[in-house]
C-alpha cells in the first residue's frame, strides 16, 4: 500500500511487514545492508524489514537469512511482487510503528523514517561485546550475552545530490542524533552501568538523487543539510521508540527507571528499599511504591546523584569528591522524601557513616538508602499532621 510519496521522487509503501522506499529516478544510496550494502547507484528501492516478532520468535531461516543476504532479499522482493535491486533493513519491531518525519529548509528536504525498540540490546559505545567474529564464525566472549533483542533502523532520504563524502558525514550525523535522542530519555545500557548510544544490531541508509543540481559537499552541524537531518532523525526515533516502547520522557520520569542500569526495576528498588525499613513503613512502600517512585522532587536529586557518580566515571571530577558529594545530594534527596528540612544533616550524618561503612558507595545503593531515611519521616510528618488538624484545639475547643 503507498503511504506517502517524497519529492516526486521516491515513494513508501507499507506491505504486511515489509516497508520499502521505491525510487522513481536513480538514487546513490550509502548503507549498512549485508546485501548490496555500502555504496551503491544501482539500486531501485530500499527497505526495513519485520523478520520475526521480538521475544522468543526462533526461526531456523533467520539463520540462513543473515548468511545467504542476497537470497534473503531476493526472495523476499521477488514473494512482494516487486523487482529490481534492493538493500534491506532487518528489525523485530513492529513494522507499523515506522516513524516518519520530515524537515525543510529553502530548497533542501529531508526524510527520516525510523523504526525502534531499546528495552533491549541497548548499549554505549566502548561496552563489552558480546561476540568476536572471525571466518565466518561468531564466538561468544565471557559472560556477556546479548540481552532482549532491540534494534534502531534508519532510512534517510535526501532530496539534493550529495558527494560520496557527505553521504558518509549524513550518516555520522544521523548517529549523534539517536545518542542524542537515547540520552534525553536516559536510556541505560544493558551492558554497562551507562546510557546507551544505540543497540548491537543498527542499521542505516542514506540515500540522494544520484542527479540534478551540483552535489552537496557537507552535512555536519555547520550545514542546514545537517540541521535538517539531525531534526528529522531525532523526530522519527523519538515517535518509534513511543510506539515500540512506549518510552516517552514522562515515563522517564522515575526514580526506578534512572537506577535500571545498575540492575534494578520498581520491584527490586522498592524491596532493596523496603530491606531497611520496618515492618510497617516497608508495606506502606510497597502499597505505594509508583506514587513515591514518580515524585518529581525525588527523581530530579536522584538524577542529580547519578550525574555525580558519572562525572566522577569520566574523570571530570575526582573521585575523592564522591563519598561528600553523595552524602550531600543522598540528604537533599531523603529531605524531598520526607519533607522535613530540618532533618538535612542528621541525613548527611547517617549517610555518611554508611558510605564510609560496608553499606556500598556506589550510586544506586546511596538512592536505596537515602529513600529508606526518608520514608519513615514522611508518613510520621503526613500523620502528625492530620493529628493536629483534626484535634479538639485545633477546631476551637470544640
Amino acid at each position: 500500500m503507498l503511504i506517502a510519496r517524497f519529492f516526486g521522487a521516491a515513494e513508501l509503501h507499507r506491505d504486511d511487514k515489509l516497508a520499502s522506499v521505491r525510487f522513481l529516478k536513480p538514487f546513490r544510496v550509502l548503507s549498512t545492508c549485508h546485501a548490496n550494502g555500502g555504496f551503491a547507484d544501482h539500486l531501485d528501492m530500499v527497505f526495513n524489514h519485520q523478520s520475526c516478532e521480538p521475544v522468543g520468535h526462533i526461526i531456523p531461516a533467520l539463520h540462513e537469512a543473515y548468511h545467504q543476504p542476497q537470497r534473503y532479499v531476493a526472495g523476499l522482493i521477488a514473494g512482494h511482487g516487486l523487482e529490481g535491486a534492493a538493500a534491506g533493513l532487518a528489525t523485530a519491531a513492529n513494522i507499523n510503528t515506522l516513524a516518519v518525519a520530515e524537515e525543510s529548509c529553502r530548497d533542501l528536504a529531508v526524510v527520516a523514517l525510523a523504526t525502534a525498540g531499546v528495552e533491549g540490546g541497548a548499549a554505549r559505545a566502548g561496552d563489552p561485546a558480546s561476540y568476536y567474529e572471525y571466518d565466518g564464525r561468531f564466538e561468544l566472549r565471557g559472560d556477556i550475552g546479548p540481552a532482549t533483542p532491540g534494534t534502531i533502523n534508519l532510512i534517510v532520504l535526501v532530496n539534493t545530490p550529495m558527494t560520496a563524502g557527505a553521504l558518509v558525514r549524513a550518516v555520522m550525523t544521523a548517529t549523534e542524533a539517536k545518542a542524542a535522542v537515547l540520552q534525553e530519555l536516559s536510556v541505560p545500557s544493558r551492558q554497562s552501568p551507562s546510557i546507551a548510544t544505540g543497540t548491537g544490531t543498527d542499521q542505516i541508509a542514506v540515500a540522494a538523487p544520484a542527479e540534478g543540481t551540483k552535489p552537496l559537499t557537507g552535512a555536519g552541524h555547520h550545514c542546514a543539510l545537517g540541521e535538517l537531518i539531525g531534526k528529522a532523525v531525532m523526530a522519527a526515533i523519538r515517535e518509534a521508540v513511543a510506539r515500540q516502547n512506549l518510552l516517552v520522557p514522562a515515563r522517564q520520569c522515575a526514580v526506578s527507571r534512572l537506577v535500571e542500569r545498575y540492575g534494578y526495576d520498581i520491584e527490586r528498588l522498592a524491596e532493596a528499599v523496603a530491606a531497611h525499613l520496618p515492618a510497617d513503613v516497608a508495606a506502606m512502600l510497597r502499597d505505594n511504591r509508583d506514587v513515591i517512585d514518580r515524585d518529581p522532587r525525588t527523581v530530579a536529586l536522584a538524577a542529580a546523584l547519578i550525574h555525580v557518580h558519572d562525572q566522577v566515571r569520566w574523570g571530570v571530577l575526582p573521585a575523592a569528591c564522591w563519598r561528600e558529594s553523595a552524602a550531600d545530594l543522598g540528604a537533599a534527596l531523603a529531605v524531598a522524601v520526607a519533607g522535613v528540612p530540618a532533618r538535612r544533616e542528621a541525613y548527611r550524618a547517617a549517610l555518611a557513616e554508611r558510605l564510609a561503612g560496608a553499606a556500598g558507595d556506589g550510586p544506586a545503593d546511596v538512592v536505596v538508602q537515602a529513600l529508606a531515611l526518608g520514608l519513615p519521616d514522611k508518613w510520621t510528618r503526613t500523620a502528625d499532621m492530620l493529628a493536629a488538624v483534626v484535634a479538639p484545639d485545633a477546631a476551637g475547643g470544640a
